[in-house]
């Protein structure tokens, strides 16, 4: 038995489109109520479960007589709008039957990367959590547009586990565990266990599934345990009929381990859930202060600028040799006073120009190594 998983009070578990639906884009009822009947368990035993759900595309298609995902985001969104309200309402059906009120939270980007908005979410997730709902949460789908979009489920259930501080992270996939390659492979080794990312050298991670009504693959999965695990929650990774025994603390699927240490919640947000809105190009000075000796960033080291932004908005911080990003900061300029500033020290631009300009470019607290 995992003690990690057994010892877990409030459980966040993913469940992909391909794991719900059929290929011709319906809803699978037999597939619904068992992952039902898996939650309805575990929530009566005591355990707070957040269920993060993908679906809402795939159970629009037939409805709306498409006969596969569409590609453009207009018709991606009317499938959306559509499957979404089918969806949830097989979800309430199947957990008024265990005594479970469902809550529908629909989040954005900006719901967990932008600070008032993250609050919001955090008090509406705590909330259903306290009045004995389960939560069930899905990218807004209907509103997003290319730009802001999480792009998966798996990326969004791992920003949400980590915003609702959970003890255990359990994605479902279409795949029994994660493998060293194709799992039709002969060749392909099962991983049992991940402890760092040592264990996943030369492991090689596939792209949507065959099904067609997904957008991620275990490369997104991936992602999703590394993130969480960088927050300090374990990851179990497993198709979705083992969900039970993936919940039970059964050695099913991949257990990824939790790190050691969690990081500061600001940083761990500033790192995974936000979209930088431009690069600083740093020379190899300004890389070593920032990434040996966790300096600062001093317009002295910035050598070119790139991107449109604003005072407050995140950027990457780039080595200008490799053209790397190495970090990720809260930028104290707008993105048209910087090239100005370039090359020159804090003293000498408090003296031409005042002294609101002998502030660093990035602060050491608001920056993040990649």
């Amino acid at each position: 038995m995992r003690e990690e998983v057994t010892s877990a009070r409030r459980v966040v578990v993913k469940v992909g489109s391909s794991s719900l639906t059929t290929a011709a884009g319906g809803i699978d009822d037999q597939r619904v109520d068992a992952l039902v009947d898996v939650l309805g368990r575990h929530a009566a035993q005591g355990r707070e479960v957040v269920l993060v759900s993908s679906g809402a595309i795939a159970a629009g298609l037939a409805p709306l007589n498409l006969r596969r995902r569409p590609r453009d985001l207009a018709t991606q969104q009317a499938a959306a709008s559509v499957g979404q309200g089918l969806l949830i309402a097989r979800y309430a059906a199947g957990l008024a039957r265990h005594g479970r009120t469902v809550g529908q939270v629909l989040l954005t980007v900006d719901d967990v990367t932008r600070r008032a908005h993250y609050r919001n979410a955090y008090r509406t997730l705590r909330k259903l959590l306290d009045l004995g709902a389960l939560p069930i949460v899905n990218e807004n789908d209907t509103v997003a547009t290319d730009e802001i979009r999480f792009g998966d489920n798996d990326r969004l259930a791992a920003l949400v586990a980590a915003l609702v501080q959970a003890d255990l992270l359990v994605l479902l996939s279409d795949v029994d565990a994660l493998y060293t390659g194709d799992p039709a492979d002969p060749a392909s080794r099962r991983i049992d266990v991940v402890r760092g990312d040592a264990d996943l050298v030369g492991v090689e991670t596939g792209s949507a599934g065959k099904a067609g009504v997904g957008t991620g693959g275990m490369v997104t999965k991936v992602e999703a345990a590394r993130i969480a695990t960088g927050f300090g929650i374990p990851v179990v990774l497993t198709a979705a009929p083992q969900a039970g025994a993936a919940l039970d603390g059964d050695t099913v699927g991949t257990f990824f381990h939790a790190a050691q240490t969690r990081p500061a919640a600001r940083l761990f947000w500033l790192a995974h859930a936000t979209t930088p809105r431009g690069r600083l190009h740093l020379d190899p000075g300004a890389v070593a202060a920032v990434v040996t000796r966790r300096k600062s960033l001093l317009p002295a080291g910035i050598t070119s600028v790139d991107g449109s932004f604003s005072a407050g908005d995140p950027v990457d911080l780039v080595d200008a040799g490799s053209g790397d990003p190495v970090a990720r900061g809260l930028v104290n300029y707008d993105a048209v006073e910087l090239p100005a500033l370039l090359g020159r020290s804090t003293p000498e631009l408090a003296a031409a120009l005042g002294p609101g300009y002998e502030r660093e470019v990035v602060h050491r607290d608001d920056l993040v190594l990649l």
